[in-house]
């Protein structure tokens, strides 16, 4: 039997026409069918056939705007090389920063669970009552959001 390694890619995704405090409304089969269209154009059917088999959108939190990509190990390279190139999703204008790139998804939520505190931090003076800041601690630490039952359409 043989192992498949995995890497997890988290991407932060900046959308400047969204203002940050506002939710970001992205679901993760729109984001994954857009980086696999990237991917078809910068890479063509080489690039596709190489990363469709293992690759998901396994995590999008849509406060913090962040999201984490599962390839198999060798092609997130064609995955990370494409993100810089993706500038929408659906109709709207981003720009997506590579953030990690993780063996083990323990170890990306790890990452996000530092990442996200720190942005927690940052808003957190910016929120008058204290049900505000209850909410967005709820909303920054869910990590609930994994919509793999929508990607399972990808794993055979």
């Amino acid at each position: 039997m043989v192992r498949f390694k995995n890497r997890y890619v988290t991407v932060e995704i900046n959308a400047p026409a969204i203002p940050e405090n506002k939710p970001l409304h992205l679901k993760s089969k729109i984001f994954h069918d857009t980086v696999m269209d990237k991917i078809q154009l910068l890479y063509g059917d080489f690039g596709v056939a190489a990363v469709k088999m293992g690759f998901l959108a396994k995590y999008c939190n849509e406060n913090t705007r962040i999201a984490i990509l599962k390839s198999r190990h060798g092609p997130h390279k064609f995955v990370t090389s494409a993100l810089p190139f993706v500038t929408k999703i659906g109709k709207l204008e981003v720009n997506l920063r590579t953030l990690h790139v993780g063996a083990t998804l323990k170890h990306s939520f790890m990452f996000i669970q530092k990442h996200q505190r720190a942005y927690l931090d940052s808003m957190w003076s910016e929120l008058k009552t204290d049900e505000e800041r209850k909410a967005l601690e709820s909303a920054v630490m869910d990590f609930s959001k994994t919509d793999v039952a929508i990607n399972l359409e990808y794993l055979t």
